[in-house]
């Protein structure tokens, strides 16, 4: 049967991520996911560790106040606050996306500049000020936060079973970074799948994810595979006009509660 096996959540576009237990859903997909970026503190740039593999290392997780605690190895921790919706706005860019967003203040940006060692700025998106998705996928009104086009990543275990075997070693699931993984289906299931539902929530698959040199990063170490794997791997048999796919952008249509374990149906 199948069903949903991880949660995964990453409040820092780039940063760690986390597993949980159960997630609630909101209009931006997993609430507190990627809400939170960093930006070049002079373009206004967003960062990720495909550039900056060190990010990898960095946790930055939800706390009890609703905000953010960074922390890292060497580094005292520091609690961030969710800066106010229309407050000290700074202009950002993320792809081809351009947006004023409010800046979580100057003691985030010396602990963090400091960790990435250049001079950036780390910058919250409040749901009003959220982007659309990619025209021509999706529905108009569909929005995301800092994730790179869609609210939701979702990865068939058996994916990544297969792909580990072509490698020849075990993967980490976090190299892919995804929020939903379900099991229960032969690897590349997910392709074919246009609407599933895991509990009461519904979601639509509007495109294939692309994957890049990120995923050559190890999670756990920061270090970037000489061999550029899996994507060396992945391109040999998962490459197409687009890109090397692998996994399954998703929108959520309504809110609701995840845990793992709940059984999932494929509606078309």
């Amino acid at each position: 049967m199948l069903h949903l096996s991880a949660l995964y959540r990453f409040p820092l576009k780039s940063g760690k991520g986390e597993s949980l237990p159960q997630a609630r859903l909101d209009k931006l997909g997993l609430e507190g996911d990627r809400r939170w970026m960093l930006v070049d503190e002079a373009s206004g740039r967003f960062l990720t560790q495909r550039a900056d593999p060190k990010m990898s290392q960095l946790s930055a997780l939800w706390n009890a106040t609703g905000g953010l605690t960074l922390s890292a190895q060497g580094f005292e921790a520091l609690d961030v606050a969710v800066p106010d919706a229309d407050t000290d706005l700074r202009g950002v860019t993320i792809w081809r996306d351009s947006l004023r967003v409010p800046d979580a203040g100057d003691a985030a940006a010396d602990w963090l500049s400091r960790f990435v060692e250049k001079p950036v700025r780390l910058v919250h998106v409040p749901l009003p000020r959220a982007r659309t998705t990619e025209a021509g996928y999706g529905r108009d009104d569909d929005q995301v936060a800092f994730a790179d086009g869609y609210p939701l990543l979702l990865i068939g275990q058996a994916s990544l079973d297969d792909i580990s075997h072509k490698v020849g070693r075990p993967l980490d699931m976090l190299r892919f970074r995804p929020n939903l993984v379900i099991e229960g289906s032969e690897a590349f299931a997910e392709d074919g799948w246009k609407r599933i539902r895991i509990g009461d929530v519904e979601f639509r698959v509007v495109k294939s994810c692309s994957r890049c040199i990120l995923t050559t990063v190890d999670p756990q170490t920061g270090v970037r595979d000489e061999q550029r794997e899996p994507l060396a791997t992945l391109m040999t048999y998962r490459k197409q006009e687009n890109g090397t796919m692998f996994g399954q952008n998703l929108v959520n249509d309504g809110n609701g509660v995840l845990e793992v374990g709940m059984p999932v149906t494929i509606l078309e």
